[in-house]
């Protein structure tokens, strides 16, 4: 029997959310401000803005989850703290009165820097910038009287993944043939989600209570480093390795004296000049899980970018 599934956002994770739902046969609700999400006819797409207390009742009626996956206007400590934490209420206090547990994705930030693996026991405790705003959050989602789950990942990859470091910084430059410069350092090991199996690990976390009020860590495959993601998009696109390099970290620092956007950027530098690895076990034994192969994974990403036109096809 299907169940009403209630998605807001309709990014690379909500979408990706919702088109798994849908094709499982449940009846999915899109809420963003556009109306966008997946065209599908298990898919109802509506116009709201989840952020305001009261607007999320009636399109909760009946729902057994919420998948909650939109995100800040910008990239930025200000911008999280004026507007997250509000909006995480608003969706938990309606999800509260509907009866539905809220599911998360989260991002590794809260665990600050960390030397070693990081599991589901090391400490999330950061407490500055951007870092602290997610610890603060899923703090709140603790102390809420409404079941709740989040799933931590670590750096996205995958079709309808755009800004980030294995999205558009490096596919469609792979793809043009041209150099592709990552942060920190090419050869430092470092986690990348698929976000395929994020929304895999979200789906099931909503449907087992047992999973409730947690936090666990989306499958995610052995680490490698950028130069390795590099390659592995270059072998699926079928194109010769490109040249690659490095953005100094002192550049992006110096840089962030005067740019707002080189200053967030500069605040993740320590994920990629010293070992960065998301160790997802655990959860994958709960969840009953595993991370797609990176081959795979990279294939798939290639070919949405691909049918995505930003870059032509070799000839």
């Amino acid at each position: 029997m299907s169940t009403v599934q209630v998605v807001t956002g309709a990014g690379p994770v909500g979408w990706t959310v919702a088109d798994q739902l849908a094709t499982q046969g449940h009846r999915v609700r899109v809420l963003t401000r556009s109306g966008s999400g997946p065209e599908h006819p298990n898919v109802e797409r509506l116009r709201v803005d989840v952020s305001v207390p009261g607007a999320l009742d009636a399109a909760l009626e009946g729902a057994a989850a919420v998948f909650h996956c939109t995100h800040g206007s910008a990239y930025s400590a200000e911008a999280w703290r004026r507007e997250l934490p509000s909006t995480e209420r608003a969706v938990l206090d309606a999800a509260g009165r509907a009866g539905a547990v809220v599911v998360f994705p989260e991002s590794l930030y809260s665990y600050g820097q960390v030397d070693g693996p990081i599991t589901e026991d090391t400490p999330r405790e950061a407490r500055d910038g951007k870092l602290g705003v997610r610890t603060e959050l899923l703090r709140q989602r603790e102390a809420s009287d409404t079941a709740t789950v989040s799933v931590a990942a670590s750096d996205f990859f995958g079709p309808r993944v755009l800004m980030a470091h294995a999205g558009e910084r490096m596919v469609p430059i792979i793809l043009a043939g041209k150099t592709v410069r990552v942060m920190g350092d090419l050869d430092t090991p470092h986690s990348f989600t698929y976000v395929p199996d994020l929304a895999a690990a979200m789906i099931g976390a909503a449907a087992d209570p047992s999973l409730w009020n947690s936090v666990l860590h989306a499958p995610t495959g052995p680490a490698i480093t950028q130069r390795a993601m590099v390659h592995a998009y270059a072998a699926a696109a079928g194109v010769p390795d490109p040249k690659t390099g490095v953005l100094p970290g002192w550049l992006l620092r110096g840089a962030g004296l005067v740019h707002r956007d080189s200053r967030e950027l500069a605040e993740m530098l320590y994920q990629f000049e010293r070992p960065f690895v998301l160790d997802s076990g655990r959860s994958e034994r709960l969840l009953g899980l595993a991370p797609t192969p990176l081959a795979e994974a990279a294939a798939a990403t290639v070919a949405w970018w691909r049918a995505r036109e930003l870059a032509p096809a070799p000839r």
